[in-house]
């Protein structure tokens, strides 16, 4: 009982020093905060999507990074991106890289079955015409862009090549200026009706050349010596063009061109599109206008060439929306009169391999002589059609380039067959039937 009684001195004097130990550490506590780390960054939010009008998922970032369900489809609009870091380097993902950064997302206006159905025709022509690269639009009658096809195909997660010598990741339509060729007549006749310098029954006596300031313009298809507006276009005569645009100042011809936007530098604000080379009007001497009224002495990309043939459906020019919801505002160019005649004139003066059995297809061909060193080669061209499906009342603007095919050259053998495809494949999609023998 003894050695129970001489522990509790101890027992108090434990408790005692435990409490001035807590009192010091909460004066210490109070008096000297411990310094905390700082917390760290909230990860960067995952990279923005995009979408076809439908909700087809386009471009998405997964966890093993940048992904592109669709694969080789849409490709080049798409582009591709840094494989570390995601950076934008080509095509939208370069164009939106800083919203997509932050992790916003697009929808855009393409239809990823018309862009499929336009790319195997597209792909396959180019094929056939052993040509360097390809393109097709396909534009509704509002211009939204419903497929934007490339040719060769790039796969976007594939190796990389050298970008200098392989060029399939490259969006033709919206980055490669051409001379339009013939299919820029369709737009000239279309002025001439506009401005009442001629009608489609309009004659002019075409010989197969003519000579304007020592510069030669040579016809190419063999025709009769007098040919209307109407035979002109069918005939594709750059005599007869030249001669009949001559009641158009040249002035007016280039209030045309910028009306339909064949000298927007910008096109599609925001989006990367190559500016036309257009000089303006003072600069042209009359050989220079005389070609460019057939398509020569200029250059446009697809792109341009579509939005400006869209105008053809009802006579207003619409810009055209790569992006859902998008709204811009269109401008009236030619009556709805001048439209629908130039119209009739492509529908019948379709170039044959452009004919599809049963439906009433309006277009134009157009083979582009294209310069090397300076001079316009003999041997490399690019190759067009512009048209429309259907052509008495159309729901689809489609242009199609071939560059440099091999063999067969013109616009009418080489681009048109692709033309008829994808009108085919539209014509199915939208379920259009035939219309019967003698209507």
């Amino acid at each position: 009982m003894t050695t129970g009684v001489s522990r509790v001195p101890l027992v108090f004097a434990g408790l005692f020093l435990w409490l001035v130990l807590f009192a010091l550490g909460v004066y210490a506590l109070l008096t000297h905060p411990p310094r905390l780390a700082p917390p760290p960054p909230a990860p960067p939010p995952p990279r923005g999507a995009l979408y076809a009008h439908d909700g087809t998922p386009l471009a998405v970032t997964l966890q093993s990074g940048r992904s592109y369900p669709l694969g080789q489809s849409a490709s080049q609009l798409l582009g591709f991106g840094e494989r570390s870091s995601g950076r934008g380097l080509e095509g939208l993902e370069r164009d939106l890289n800083a919203a997509l950064a932050e992790g916003r997302s697009f929808s855009l206006t393409l239809d990823p079955w018309i862009q499929a159905m336009a790319e195997q025709a597209l792909w396959q022509g180019l094929e056939r015409s052993r040509g360097s690269f390809a393109t097709a639009l396909v534009l509704d009658r509002e211009g939204r862009l419903l497929a934007v096809a490339n040719g060769p195909a790039f796969d976007p997660l594939a190796p990389r090549k050298d970008p200098e010598k392989d060029l399939s990741w490259r969006n033709h339509a919206f980055l490669v200026p051409l001379e339009p060729g013939s299919t820029m007549k369709a737009l000239t006749a279309a002025m001439l009706l506009e401005e009442g310098a001629a009608s489609l029954t309009t004659r002019v006596e075409a010989p197969m050349h003519r000579v304007v300031d020592g510069w030669t313009i040579r016809d190419v298809v063999p025709h009769p010596p007098v040919l209307s507006l109407a035979e002109v276009l069918k005939y594709s005569s750059n005599v007869g063009i030249s001669l009949l645009a001559e009641a158009l100042p040249k002035d007016v011809f280039f209030r045309y061109m910028e009306r339909l936007h064949l000298t927007d530098p910008e096109l599609l604000p925001g989006i990367r599109v190559a500016a036309p080379l257009v000089k303006p009007p003072r600069e042209w001497s009359q050989a220079a206008y005389a070609n460019h009224t057939f398509g020569q002495g200029f250059l446009i990309t697809p792109l341009h060439l579509a939005a400006a043939f869209g105008a053809l459906v009802d006579g207003v020019y619409r810009p055209p929306v790569l992006f859902a919801g998008s709204q811009r505002q269109g401008q009236r160019v030619f009556s709805e009169a001048t439209a629908k005649a130039v119209r009739q004139a492509l529908m019948e003066g379709l170039a044959p391999r452009a004919h599809l059995p049963g439906y009433r297809l309006a277009g134009k061909t157009g083979t582009a002589q294209v310069v090397v060193n300076g001079r316009y080669s003999r041997e490399v061209f690019t190759a067009w059609f512009a048209g429309f499906v259907p052509g008495d009342n159309p729901l689809y603007t489609v242009v199609v380039a071939v560059h440099h095919p091999k063999g067969e050259v013109h616009g009418s053998q080489v681009a048109a067959p692709i033309f008829r495809e994808i009108a085919s494949h539209l014509l199915a999609y939208r379920g259009i039937p035939p219309y019967a023998e003698g209507r």
